[in-house]
């Protein structure tokens, strides 16, 4: 068994495209570390636990490649990649750029039904945290954010930011967990802020609320010294 599957059967939706649904799993687990860096994914063992042939397992570990998830040798063997912290570098400063323009541009004209959109996901979050569900939290600021570029009708930017974000998304969750109270204020003045048509207040609090990505690194190489890349700059 590969460390870090889950116990529990998975459940494949025969409504949607088997290999989608593989590469969604896979890529859970490993932006949040249940499959830590450096783990092998045997593949005749992931075809026993999903139950399925080569073909969609394939397509769905070259995906992870392409986001440089997981390091292929042809005909050998797909490991879970190490955390490269130059590409975190890099993701961090294009999502920050983008969603600086994004709320800009959303706080030039406020739409009142983007700010009963954002407050249901603010909502949600508030929630998770009361029920001290970590996995919902993030989902639900995950949702904000994208919130942001649906609504700016910039979607494909959003998933654009998703595919170059894999290395970022694990060093922030090898970093302390940043306080509860603060991320949802940070939520809650960004929503005001468009609402209100201030686009400098709202880029303020963007900034406030994504933070410097590489914060505490110097503490995770350490700590983790096996999870980042070598080489991987500070």
């Amino acid at each position: 068994m590969i460390p870090g599957l889950p116990a529990s059967p998975f459940r494949l939706d025969r409504t949607r495209n088997a290999s989608a649904q593989v590469f969604d799993h896979l890529r859970q687990l490993i932006v949040t570390l249940a499959l830590a860096p450096g783990t092998q994914l045997h593949r005749n063992e992931l075809a026993d636990y999903y139950g399925l042939s080569s073909t969609p397992l394939r397509d769905a570990l070259s995906r992870l490649g392409e986001e440089r998830l997981v390091d292929i040798v042809p005909q050998q063997t797909t490991t879970v990649s190490r955390i490269d912290v130059d590409a975190a570098r890099q993701a961090h400063l294009l999502r920050l750029s983008l969603e600086l323009e994004v709320v800009n541009t959303l706080a030039r004209a406020p739409d009142t039904s983007l700010g009963l959109a954002l407050e249901q996901h603010i909502a949600q979050q508030r929630l998770a945290a009361q029920l001290q569900d970590d996995a919902a939290f993030d989902r639900a600021g995950t949702a904000f954010h994208r919130q942001l570029f649906e609504f700016a009708h910039v979607a494909d930017l959003w998933e654009l930011l998703q595919r170059q974000g894999g290395s970022l998304e694990r060093l922030q969750r090898l970093q302390q967990r940043a306080d509860v109270e603060r991320v949802l204020a940070d939520h809650a003045g960004i929503a005001e802020a468009i609402a209100a048509g201030d686009g400098r207040l709202a880029m303020d609090c963007v900034r406030r609320c994504l933070g410097d990505a590489l914060e505490g690194v110097e503490a995770i190489r350490e700590q983790y010294p096996e999870y980042l890349a070598l080489g991987a700059g500070a």
